[in-house]
C-alpha cells in the first residue's frame, strides 16, 4: 500500500478481483478522513428514524455547551461597550481615543493568531482545545478588573483576542462535523443567537453593578469579575463534555457514531482528518468562493463595532446612563428576533440564502437612513431606527453556515475558515476608528459608512449566489466522474488478517473540487 504525501490516491493491481476490477485505488488510513475507519467495507442501514434519534442526541449534547458559551464569549467581548457607561471612560482612566484601540487591539491580536489557531483546530483535538482557550479567556477577563491604566487593559485584550480566534472556527468545524448541510445554518443561528442573550444578560448584570454599594471597586470592574467567573466555570464544563468528533464523542454508542458519521454522508465532505494536505490548502487560495467570502466577512464586519458603540449611541439619544443600560436589553431581544427569522428563512426558503441576507441588509440600511434623517429631539424614533438597523447582524450568521456547507477537504475547510474569520477580524479592526468624538452625537458619519457597508455585503452574497450556481450547473453538464468510486484502505481484522475495505467517496477527505459530485449549497 502506497500514498503520496499530500494524501492522494494510489492504484496497486489485486488479482483476486478479476480483470474487470485489475486496478484498484488505495489510500493511506492517515490521509483519508476519521470517518472512513468506521464505515469501511460496512454495510450500513440507516432509517430515518435512527437518523432522527442521532440527531436530537446530538443536539442535546451539543447545543447547550455551545449555546452557553458563545453567549458568555459575545457577554465577555461586549462588556467594553457595557463599562463606557459604567464608569470606564470617567475620570483620567481612559480616554474616548483609547477607548477606540480597545476594541482595534482586540482584533489586531486575533488577526495575527487566527491561522495558528486553526492550524491547532486541525492537530489537536478541538473540544479540548477550546477549552483551553476558554479558561485562559476566562482569566485574562477577570484581570481586567486589576487594570488601573491603558497599558494594562491593552494586555487584557490582547489574550482576549487571541482566544476569540479558536472560537467560531471551531464551532464551524463542529458543526459542519455533526450535521447536514440543510441542519447547519439553524445551528449555526442557535449558537449565534446567542449573542442577543448575551445583551439581555449583560444589561441585567451591569444594572445590577451599578446598585452595588461600599465598595473598592467600580461598576465595570464587577462586571469583569462576574462574567470572568462564569466563562472560567464554562471552560471547566468544555473540557469534560464537550466532544472532539462523531468519532469519539462520549455520548454515542459505537454503534451510533456510525450511524451519526453515515448520517452526515450526504453532504459528501467527511468529518476531519489529523493529516495537513499542501495540495487542499493551495486549493484554497486559488478558489474565487474563498476570497468572495472572504471580503463578505471584512466588509460586513466593518459595521461589528456597533456592538461596542451601542451604549454610547443610546446614551447620544438623550437617555441616562441608566435607561440606556436598561434599553441594553431590548437589542438583545431584537437580535434574536431577526437572526432567528433570517436563518430560518435560509433553512426553508429553497436556495435562498443570499436573499434572506440581502434582504435582511435592506432593513438594515432602512433603519441607519433613518437615524441620519430624524430630527435630534425625536428620541422614540431614533432609537426604534437604531433598532431596525440591528439586522446587519443577522446575514453574517447565514454567511457562516455557507461557508461551512460549500468547503469539503479537511484542510481546505480550517484553511477557508481561517482566511474568513481573518477577514472578520479585518472588519471588526477597522470599525471602532470610524466613530469619533468629532461626530458625536448624531454620527452622521459613521451611520453613512454602516449603511454602504451594508449595501456592498449585500452585493456580495448575491454575486457569490452566482457563482456557485454556475458551478453546480457546470457539474450538472459533465459526464460522471467514476475516478474514486472504487478506493480502498487496508484494514486488519479481529482474526489478525489483513484486508482491503471500500471506503465511500464522501469520507475519502476529497475537496469541493476534487468530488464532482459536491453541488454547492445556494
Amino acid at each position: 500500500m502506497s500514498s503520496h504525501e499530500d494524501g492522494s490516491l494510489s492504484e496497486k493491481h489485486s488479482a483476486s478481483l478479476g480483470t474487470e476490477q485489475d486496478i484498484k485505488a488505495h489510500v493511506e488510513t492517515k490521509s483519508a478522513d476519521v470517518a472512513a475507519q468506521l464505515t469501511a467495507g460496512k454495510d450500513i442501514q440507516l432509517s430515518p428514524e435512527d437518523a432522527a434519534r442521532i440527531r436530537r442526541k446530538i443536539d442535546w449534547h451539543l447545543m447547550p455547551l455551545m449555546c452557553i458559551l458563545y453567549m458568555m464569549q459575545f457577554a465577555d467581548k461586549t462588556t467594553l461597550g457595557q463599562s463606557a457607561v459604567l464608569g470606564l471612560l470617567q475620570g483620567d482612566h481612559l480616554t474616548q481615543n483609547e477607548f477606540n484601540w480597545l476594541g482595534t487591539i482586540f482584533y489586531i491580536f486575533f488577526l495575527a493568531f487566527e491561522y495558528p489557531q486553526n492550524v491547532a483546530l486541525q492537530y489537536l483535538p478541538i473540544g479540548k482545545w477550546l477549552s483551553f482557550n476558554i479558561f485562559v479567556w476566562s482569566v485574562a477577563l477577570l484581570c481586567h478588573a486589576a487594570a488601573d491604566t491603558a497599558a494594562k487593559l491593552y494586555v487584557c485584550r490582547i489574550f482576549l483576542g487571541i482566544c476569540e480566534g479558536a472560537i467560531t472556527p471551531g464551532f464551524m468545524l463542529v458543526t459542519a462535523m455533526f450535521y447536514t448541510r440543510q441542519e447547519q445554518t439553524q445551528r449555526v443561528g442557535y449558537w449565534f443567537l446567542m449573542n442577543g442573550l448575551a445583551v439581555i444578560m449583560l444589561g441585567l448584570v451591569a444594572y445590577g453593578t451599578l446598585h452595588i454599594k461600599a465598595t473598592a471597586l467600580m461598576p465595570w470592574q464587577w462586571l469583569m469579575i462576574i462574567t470572568g467567573i462564569i466563562t472560567f466555570v464554562v471552560s471547566i464544563l468544555f473540557w469534560f463534555f464537550f466532544p472532539d468528533s462523531p468519532a469519539t464523542a462520549w455520548f454515542l454508542t459505537p454503534e451510533e457514531r456510525v450511524l451519526a458519521v453515515e448520517r452526515i454522508k450526504v453532504n459528501q465532505a467527511g468529518v476531519e482528518t489529523k493529516h495537513f494536505k499542501s495540495g487542499q490548502f493551495k486549493e484554497c487560495l486559488r478558489d474565487p468562493k474563498t476570497w468572495l467570502f472572504f471580503f463578505f466577512a471584512a466588509i460586513s464586519n466593518v459595521t461589528n463595532s456597533l456592538s461596542n458603540q451601542r451604549q454610547l449611541i443610546v446614551a447620544g439619544f438623550g437617555f441616562s446612563n441608566i435607561d440606556t443600560t436598561l434599553l441594553g436589553c431590548v437589542d438583545g431581544v431584537v437580535e434574536i428576533i431577526v437572526i432567528f427569522c433570517t436563518v430560518t428563512s435560509a433553512t426553508y426558503w429553497k436556495n435562498g440564502r443570499a436573499y434572506s441576507g440581502s434582504l435582511a441588509y435592506c432593513v438594515a440600511i432602512l433603519g441607519a437612513i433613518l437615524v441620519n434623517a430624524l430630527p435630534s429631539g425625536d428620541r422614540v424614533g431614533l432609537l426604534f431606527s437604531y433598532w431596525i438597523s440591528i439586522t446587519s447582524i443577522a446575514p453574517f450568521v447565514v454567511g457562516l453556515a455557507w461557508v461551512a456547507s460549500t468547503t469539503a477537504g479537511h484542510t481546505k475547510r480550517v484553511t477557508t475558515n481561517a482566511i474568513v474569520m481573518i477577514g472578520y477580524g479585518v472588519g471588526n479592526a477597522a470599525g471602532p476608528q470610524y466613530w469619533k468624538a468629532k461626530y458625536e452625537p448624531r454620527d452622521h458619519v459613521p451611520w453613512t459608512i454602516l449603511a454602504v457597508c451594508w449595501a456592498v455585503s449585500a452585493t456580495l452574497l448575491l454575486v457569490t449566489r452566482w457563482h456557485l450556481a454556475r458551478e453546480n450547473a457546470k457539474r450538472d453538464r459533465e459526464t460522471r466522474d467514476e475516478t474514486y468510486d472504487a478506493v480502498y484502505i487496508t484494514e486488519v481484522g479481529a482474526d489478525g488478517k489483513v484486508f482491503d475495505a471500500k471506503v465511500d467517496k464522501a469520507f475519502l477527505d476529497l475537496t469541493d473540487y476534487e468530488n464532482r459530485d459536491f453541488r454547492y449549497a445556494l
